[in-house]
Protein backbone atom coordinates (compact mmCIF):
# COMPACT_ATOMS: atom_id res chain seq x y z
CA UNK A 1 0.00 0.00 0.00
CA UNK A 2 1.07 3.48 -1.03
CA UNK A 3 1.96 5.31 2.02
CA UNK A 4 1.42 8.96 0.26
CA UNK A 5 -1.60 7.53 -1.15
CA UNK A 6 -4.18 9.23 1.67
CA UNK A 7 -2.18 12.39 1.12
CA UNK A 8 -1.87 12.30 -2.65
CA UNK A 9 -5.84 11.64 -2.74
CA UNK A 10 -6.06 14.93 -0.07
CA UNK A 11 -4.38 17.04 -2.50
CA UNK A 12 -6.13 16.28 -5.27
CA UNK A 13 -9.73 16.63 -3.62
CA UNK A 14 -8.54 20.29 -2.63
CA UNK A 15 -7.29 21.05 -5.83
CA UNK A 16 -10.52 19.99 -7.55
CA UNK A 17 -13.06 21.64 -5.21
CA UNK A 18 -12.04 25.37 -5.76
CA UNK A 19 -13.34 27.90 -3.93
CA UNK A 20 -16.46 29.78 -5.11
CA UNK A 21 -16.78 33.20 -4.43
CA UNK A 22 -19.87 34.77 -4.62
CA UNK A 23 -20.56 38.67 -5.44
CA UNK A 24 -21.06 40.87 -2.22
CA UNK A 25 -24.97 42.06 -2.12
CA UNK A 26 -25.41 45.25 -2.70
CA UNK A 27 -27.64 48.19 -1.11
CA UNK A 28 -30.41 47.89 -3.56
CA UNK A 29 -29.60 44.29 -4.37
CA UNK A 30 -32.41 41.12 -3.72
CA UNK A 31 -30.62 40.08 -1.41
CA UNK A 32 -30.53 43.13 1.11
CA UNK A 33 -34.29 44.16 0.26
CA UNK A 34 -36.02 40.78 0.79
CA UNK A 35 -33.97 40.33 4.24
CA UNK A 36 -35.20 43.84 5.75
CA UNK A 37 -38.82 42.91 4.29
CA UNK A 38 -39.24 39.93 5.71
CA UNK A 39 -37.73 41.26 9.02
CA UNK A 40 -39.65 43.77 8.92
CA UNK A 41 -42.92 41.13 8.46
CA UNK A 42 -41.91 39.95 12.12
CA UNK A 43 -41.36 43.06 13.43
CA UNK A 44 -44.45 44.97 12.69
CA UNK A 45 -46.58 41.88 13.71
CA UNK A 46 -44.91 41.40 16.65
CA UNK A 47 -43.97 37.94 15.66
CA UNK A 48 -41.26 35.61 16.81
CA UNK A 49 -39.31 33.74 13.62
CA UNK A 50 -38.72 30.41 16.12
CA UNK A 51 -41.71 28.09 16.88
CA UNK A 52 -45.24 28.51 17.83
CA UNK A 53 -48.07 27.07 19.75
CA UNK A 54 -48.89 25.05 16.33
CA UNK A 55 -45.15 23.57 15.80
CA UNK A 56 -45.11 22.66 19.57
CA UNK A 57 -48.38 21.16 19.19
CA UNK A 58 -47.37 19.02 15.19
CA UNK A 59 -43.91 17.63 17.68
CA UNK A 60 -45.73 16.53 20.33
CA UNK A 61 -48.35 14.24 18.33
CA UNK A 62 -45.25 13.12 15.74
CA UNK A 63 -43.42 12.20 18.94
CA UNK A 64 -46.22 10.74 20.36
CA UNK A 65 -46.80 8.85 17.17
CA UNK A 66 -43.27 7.48 16.81
CA UNK A 67 -43.54 6.17 20.11
CA UNK A 68 -46.74 4.54 19.85
CA UNK A 69 -45.76 2.42 16.57
CA UNK A 70 -42.96 1.44 17.91
CA UNK A 71 -45.12 0.09 21.59
CA UNK A 72 -47.19 -1.44 19.90
CA UNK A 73 -44.91 -3.65 17.68
CA UNK A 74 -42.94 -5.22 20.13
CA UNK A 75 -45.95 -5.63 22.60
CA UNK A 76 -46.79 -8.86 21.38
CA UNK A 77 -50.61 -7.68 21.31
CA UNK A 78 -50.40 -6.83 17.32
CA UNK A 79 -50.78 -9.68 14.35
CA UNK A 80 -47.90 -9.89 12.26
CA UNK A 81 -50.08 -8.45 9.73
CA UNK A 82 -50.81 -5.83 11.80
CA UNK A 83 -47.10 -4.78 12.99
CA UNK A 84 -46.30 -4.85 9.32
CA UNK A 85 -48.29 -1.67 8.85
CA UNK A 86 -47.52 -0.74 12.28
CA UNK A 87 -44.03 -0.63 11.13
CA UNK A 88 -45.13 1.39 8.00
CA UNK A 89 -46.33 4.06 9.95
CA UNK A 90 -43.18 4.25 12.17
CA UNK A 91 -41.17 4.58 9.47
CA UNK A 92 -43.59 7.62 7.95
CA UNK A 93 -43.70 9.51 11.55
CA UNK A 94 -39.80 8.64 11.62
CA UNK A 95 -39.60 11.03 8.15
CA UNK A 96 -42.02 13.29 9.81
CA UNK A 97 -39.32 13.64 13.16
CA UNK A 98 -36.53 14.82 10.26
CA UNK A 99 -38.96 17.07 8.46
CA UNK A 100 -40.81 18.65 10.78
CA UNK A 101 -38.79 18.86 14.26
CA UNK A 102 -34.83 17.67 13.72
CA UNK A 103 -34.39 19.61 10.22
CA UNK A 104 -35.54 22.90 12.00
CA UNK A 105 -33.93 22.23 15.27
CA UNK A 106 -30.22 21.70 13.59
CA UNK A 107 -31.10 24.70 11.69
CA UNK A 108 -31.69 26.38 14.85
CA UNK A 109 -34.86 27.71 13.86
CA UNK A 110 -36.88 25.71 16.28
CA UNK A 111 -36.30 27.67 19.51
CA UNK A 112 -34.05 30.52 20.57
CA UNK A 113 -32.52 28.60 23.24
CA UNK A 114 -29.51 26.90 21.34
CA UNK A 115 -29.65 24.02 24.50
CA UNK A 116 -32.95 23.05 23.22
CA UNK A 117 -32.39 23.26 19.72
CA UNK A 118 -29.56 20.63 20.34
CA UNK A 119 -31.44 18.18 22.18
CA UNK A 120 -34.23 18.21 19.50
CA UNK A 121 -31.58 17.93 17.27
CA UNK A 122 -30.62 14.56 18.25
CA UNK A 123 -34.38 12.73 17.56
CA UNK A 124 -32.40 12.48 14.19
CA UNK A 125 -29.89 10.27 15.05
CA UNK A 126 -33.38 8.31 16.57
CA UNK A 127 -33.80 8.06 12.55
CA UNK A 128 -30.76 6.38 12.45
CA UNK A 129 -28.64 9.08 10.83
CA UNK A 130 -26.16 11.10 12.43
CA UNK A 131 -26.87 15.00 13.16
CA UNK A 132 -23.58 16.22 13.20
CA UNK A 133 -22.82 14.60 9.35
CA UNK A 134 -25.97 16.55 8.65
CA UNK A 135 -24.78 19.91 9.55
CA UNK A 136 -21.83 19.49 7.14
CA UNK A 137 -22.99 18.19 4.31
CA UNK A 138 -26.88 20.14 4.87
CA UNK A 139 -26.41 23.27 6.28
CA UNK A 140 -23.68 24.29 5.61
CA UNK A 141 -22.73 22.71 2.35
CA UNK A 142 -26.12 22.22 0.73
CA UNK A 143 -27.05 25.37 1.77
CA UNK A 144 -24.29 27.35 0.83
CA UNK A 145 -23.23 25.61 -2.65
CA UNK A 146 -26.64 24.68 -3.97
CA UNK A 147 -27.01 22.82 -7.03
CA UNK A 148 -23.00 23.60 -7.91
CA UNK A 149 -21.56 20.91 -9.75
CA UNK A 150 -18.65 19.72 -7.41
CA UNK A 151 -19.60 21.74 -4.81
CA UNK A 152 -22.92 20.30 -3.30
CA UNK A 153 -23.12 17.35 -2.28
CA UNK A 154 -26.70 16.24 -2.87
CA UNK A 155 -26.34 16.50 -6.50
CA UNK A 156 -23.39 14.19 -6.02
CA UNK A 157 -24.95 10.86 -5.78
CA UNK A 158 -23.29 7.36 -6.39
CA UNK A 159 -22.97 7.80 -10.26
CA UNK A 160 -25.96 5.05 -11.34
CA UNK A 161 -27.89 8.58 -10.53
CA UNK A 162 -27.13 11.39 -12.79
CA UNK A 163 -28.18 14.59 -11.37
CA UNK A 164 -25.92 17.46 -13.02
CA UNK A 165 -24.42 17.99 -16.36
CA UNK A 166 -21.11 17.48 -15.81
CA UNK A 167 -21.40 14.48 -14.81
CA UNK A 168 -20.12 11.15 -16.84
CA UNK A 169 -23.46 9.95 -19.02
CA UNK A 170 -24.04 6.37 -19.30
CA UNK A 171 -25.98 4.12 -21.56
CA UNK A 172 -28.02 2.92 -18.03
CA UNK A 173 -28.88 6.94 -17.47
CA UNK A 174 -31.62 7.16 -20.08
CA UNK A 175 -33.85 4.47 -17.87
CA UNK A 176 -32.65 6.58 -14.48
CA UNK A 177 -36.37 8.42 -14.10
CA UNK A 178 -37.37 4.94 -14.15
CA UNK A 179 -35.47 3.48 -11.25
CA UNK A 180 -34.85 6.68 -9.58
CA UNK A 181 -37.55 6.13 -7.17
CA UNK A 182 -36.26 2.73 -6.19
CA UNK A 183 -33.12 4.28 -5.26
CA UNK A 184 -34.73 6.89 -3.54
CA UNK A 185 -36.29 4.98 -1.36
CA UNK A 186 -33.00 2.99 -0.41
CA UNK A 187 -31.96 6.63 1.18
CA UNK A 188 -32.74 6.54 5.22
CA UNK A 189 -31.07 2.54 4.71
CA UNK A 190 -28.02 4.07 3.56
CA UNK A 191 -27.79 6.53 6.27
CA UNK A 192 -28.16 3.88 8.66
CA UNK A 193 -25.58 1.46 7.56
CA UNK A 194 -23.38 2.89 4.87
CA UNK A 195 -23.39 7.01 4.01
CA UNK A 196 -23.15 7.96 7.54
CA UNK A 197 -19.81 6.24 8.07
CA UNK A 198 -18.04 7.58 4.89
CA UNK A 199 -18.67 10.83 4.83
CA UNK A 200 -18.13 11.25 8.50
CA UNK A 201 -14.24 10.00 7.57
CA UNK A 202 -14.26 12.38 4.26
CA UNK A 203 -11.97 15.09 4.45
CA UNK A 204 -13.89 16.47 1.56
CA UNK A 205 -17.48 17.39 2.00
CA UNK A 206 -18.90 19.18 -1.34
CA UNK A 207 -17.18 22.36 -1.43
CA UNK A 208 -16.50 22.19 2.40
CA UNK A 209 -12.61 20.32 3.82
CA UNK A 210 -11.98 19.27 6.79
CA UNK A 211 -8.33 18.50 8.21
CA UNK A 212 -9.15 16.59 11.37
CA UNK A 213 -12.27 15.12 12.79
CA UNK A 214 -13.62 15.87 16.51
CA UNK A 215 -13.37 12.72 18.80
CA UNK A 216 -16.68 13.51 20.65
CA UNK A 217 -18.37 13.60 17.16
CA UNK A 218 -16.51 10.08 16.58
CA UNK A 219 -17.79 8.90 19.71
CA UNK A 220 -21.68 9.93 18.93
CA UNK A 221 -21.62 8.74 15.86
CA UNK A 222 -20.51 4.98 16.84
CA UNK A 223 -22.73 5.83 20.26
CA UNK A 224 -25.88 6.67 18.63
CA UNK A 225 -25.18 3.90 15.57
CA UNK A 226 -25.05 1.31 18.45
CA UNK A 227 -28.46 2.31 20.68
CA UNK A 228 -30.20 2.84 17.25
CA UNK A 229 -29.20 -0.45 16.19
CA UNK A 230 -29.77 -1.91 19.87
CA UNK A 231 -33.53 -0.67 20.05
CA UNK A 232 -34.59 -0.66 16.45
CA UNK A 233 -32.87 -4.24 15.57
CA UNK A 234 -31.98 -5.86 18.66
CA UNK A 235 -34.93 -5.75 20.59
CA UNK A 236 -37.46 -6.16 18.68
CA UNK A 237 -35.85 -9.58 17.32
CA UNK A 238 -35.45 -10.75 20.89
CA UNK A 239 -39.18 -9.53 21.82
CA UNK A 240 -41.17 -10.29 18.93
CA UNK A 241 -42.24 -13.84 18.64
CA UNK A 242 -41.47 -14.09 14.74
CA UNK A 243 -38.53 -15.08 13.16
CA UNK A 244 -35.61 -12.82 13.26
CA UNK A 245 -35.97 -12.62 9.01
CA UNK A 246 -39.18 -10.96 9.69
CA UNK A 247 -38.23 -8.35 11.74
CA UNK A 248 -35.25 -7.27 9.69
CA UNK A 249 -38.58 -7.33 6.46
CA UNK A 250 -40.54 -5.29 9.14
CA UNK A 251 -37.53 -2.38 9.60
CA UNK A 252 -36.35 -1.98 6.23
CA UNK A 253 -40.18 -1.85 5.02
CA UNK A 254 -40.32 0.52 7.52
CA UNK A 255 -37.41 2.46 6.37
CA UNK A 256 -38.26 1.97 2.37
CA UNK A 257 -41.08 4.18 3.01
CA UNK A 258 -39.45 6.96 5.15
CA UNK A 259 -36.10 6.87 2.50
CA UNK A 260 -38.61 7.16 -0.29
CA UNK A 261 -40.59 10.26 1.94
CA UNK A 262 -37.05 12.22 2.42
CA UNK A 263 -35.57 11.96 -0.87
CA UNK A 264 -38.72 12.90 -3.22
CA UNK A 265 -39.19 15.80 -1.35
CA UNK A 266 -35.88 17.24 -1.35
CA UNK A 267 -35.30 15.76 -5.21
CA UNK A 268 -38.29 17.97 -5.75
CA UNK A 269 -36.87 21.40 -4.38
CA UNK A 270 -33.43 21.34 -6.98
CA UNK A 271 -33.51 18.65 -9.52
CA UNK A 272 -36.64 20.03 -11.36
CA UNK A 273 -37.77 21.97 -14.54
CA UNK A 274 -36.53 25.03 -14.19
CA UNK A 275 -33.47 25.19 -12.06
CA UNK A 276 -30.16 25.28 -13.35
CA UNK A 277 -26.71 24.13 -11.80
CA UNK A 278 -24.43 27.25 -12.13
CA UNK A 279 -20.64 26.49 -12.71
CA UNK A 280 -17.98 28.75 -10.93
CA UNK A 281 -15.08 30.55 -13.38
CA UNK A 282 -11.22 29.47 -13.31
CA UNK A 283 -10.96 32.06 -10.66
CA UNK A 284 -14.24 30.63 -8.51
CA UNK A 285 -16.31 33.51 -9.17
CA UNK A 286 -19.90 32.57 -9.75
CA UNK A 287 -21.18 35.86 -11.04
CA UNK A 288 -23.79 36.81 -8.75
CA UNK A 289 -24.39 36.94 -4.39
CA UNK A 290 -25.41 34.15 -2.51
CA UNK A 291 -29.10 34.46 -2.19
CA UNK A 292 -29.74 35.09 -6.60
CA UNK A 293 -28.28 31.79 -6.88
CA UNK A 294 -31.06 30.36 -4.17
CA UNK A 295 -33.54 31.76 -6.86
CA UNK A 296 -32.15 30.09 -10.14
CA UNK A 297 -31.63 26.64 -8.23
CA UNK A 298 -34.69 26.13 -5.89
CA UNK A 299 -38.07 25.18 -6.54
CA UNK A 300 -41.26 25.41 -4.33
CA UNK A 301 -44.36 23.51 -5.30
CA UNK A 302 -47.97 22.76 -3.62
CA UNK A 303 -47.70 25.52 -1.76
CA UNK A 304 -51.46 25.93 -1.74
CA UNK A 305 -51.59 22.30 -0.54
CA UNK A 306 -52.42 22.34 3.60
CA UNK A 307 -51.80 18.54 3.65
CA UNK A 308 -48.23 18.84 2.44
CA UNK A 309 -47.33 22.21 3.74
CA UNK A 310 -48.27 20.82 7.29
CA UNK A 311 -46.42 17.32 7.09
CA UNK A 312 -43.43 18.08 5.37
CA UNK A 313 -41.90 20.59 7.36
CA UNK A 314 -43.27 23.59 5.13
CA UNK A 315 -39.97 22.52 2.76
CA UNK A 316 -42.02 22.41 -0.64
CA UNK A 317 -41.11 26.59 0.47
CA UNK A 318 -37.77 25.76 -0.15
CA UNK A 319 -37.36 28.67 -1.62
CA UNK A 320 -38.18 30.43 1.89
CA UNK A 321 -35.93 27.83 3.47
CA UNK A 322 -33.11 28.42 1.46
CA UNK A 323 -32.80 32.31 2.08
CA UNK A 324 -34.46 32.22 5.84
CA UNK A 325 -33.21 28.70 7.20
CA UNK A 326 -33.15 30.26 10.61
CA UNK A 327 -36.94 31.35 10.68
CA UNK A 328 -39.13 27.79 11.68
CA UNK A 329 -41.23 26.56 8.89
CA UNK A 330 -44.44 27.24 10.10
CA UNK A 331 -44.26 30.98 8.67
CA UNK A 332 -43.14 30.32 5.46
CA UNK A 333 -46.46 30.40 3.97
CA UNK A 334 -46.67 34.12 5.14
CA UNK A 335 -43.22 35.41 3.72
CA UNK A 336 -43.88 33.74 0.22
CA UNK A 337 -45.75 36.27 -1.32
CA UNK A 338 -43.22 39.05 0.22
CA UNK A 339 -40.44 36.54 -1.14
CA UNK A 340 -41.81 36.63 -4.45
CA UNK A 341 -42.47 40.27 -5.06
CA UNK A 342 -39.01 41.42 -4.42
CA UNK A 343 -37.77 38.66 -6.27
CA UNK A 344 -39.91 39.36 -9.18
CA UNK A 345 -38.69 43.80 -8.92
CA UNK A 346 -35.27 42.33 -9.00
CA UNK A 347 -36.40 40.55 -12.32
CA UNK A 348 -35.04 37.11 -10.39
CA UNK A 349 -36.59 33.47 -10.79
CA UNK A 350 -39.11 32.48 -8.33
CA UNK A 351 -39.69 28.61 -9.83
CA UNK A 352 -43.04 27.27 -8.25
CA UNK A 353 -44.43 23.94 -9.31
CA UNK A 354 -48.44 24.66 -8.81
CA UNK A 355 -48.91 20.90 -7.62
CA UNK A 356 -47.23 17.72 -5.88
CA UNK A 357 -47.85 15.56 -8.55
CA UNK A 358 -47.18 17.92 -10.82
CA UNK A 359 -43.70 18.51 -9.47
CA UNK A 360 -42.92 14.84 -8.95
CA UNK A 361 -43.63 14.48 -13.13
CA UNK A 362 -41.21 17.47 -14.07
CA UNK A 363 -38.73 15.94 -11.80
CA UNK A 364 -39.49 12.68 -13.91
CA UNK A 365 -38.97 14.61 -16.84
CA UNK A 366 -35.92 16.06 -16.11
CA UNK A 367 -34.34 12.71 -14.68
CA UNK A 368 -35.04 11.98 -17.95
CA UNK A 369 -33.63 14.54 -19.86
CA UNK A 370 -30.13 14.33 -17.87
CA UNK A 371 -29.92 10.54 -18.61
CA UNK A 372 -29.89 11.27 -22.21
CA UNK A 373 -27.82 14.80 -22.50
CA UNK A 374 -24.60 14.65 -23.64
CA UNK A 375 -21.73 16.10 -20.43
CA UNK A 376 -21.88 19.67 -20.84
CA UNK A 377 -24.83 20.31 -22.13
CA UNK A 378 -27.41 21.99 -19.99
CA UNK A 379 -30.66 20.86 -20.06
CA UNK A 380 -32.98 23.31 -21.39
CA UNK A 381 -34.19 25.59 -17.97
CA UNK A 382 -37.84 25.06 -18.64
CA UNK A 383 -40.76 25.29 -16.37
CA UNK A 384 -43.74 23.44 -17.25
CA UNK A 385 -45.74 23.34 -13.85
Amino acid sequence: MNPNASEHNTAHSKKKFQKVIFDKFTQDGFQKDVIQRVDQYFTSNNISKTANSQMVFKTIWILIGWIATYALVISGLISPIGMFFLALAHGFFSAMIGLNIAHDAIHGSYTKNQKLNERLGLTFNFMGANDYVWKISHNLVHHTYTNIPDHDGDIDQPPILRLQPNQDLWWVHRFQHIYAYFLYSLATVSWVFVKDYVKFFQHQLGGHYRKTFPRKEIFRLFFYKALYYTVFLVIPIIVIDLPWYWVVFGFIAGHLLEGFTVAVIFMLAHIIEGTSFPEPKKDGKIGMPWADLQMHTTANFAIKNKVVNYLFGGLNFQIEHHLFPKICHVHYPKIAQIVKETAKEHDLPYVEHETFFGAVASHTRFLKQFGTTPKGVLVPRVVNA
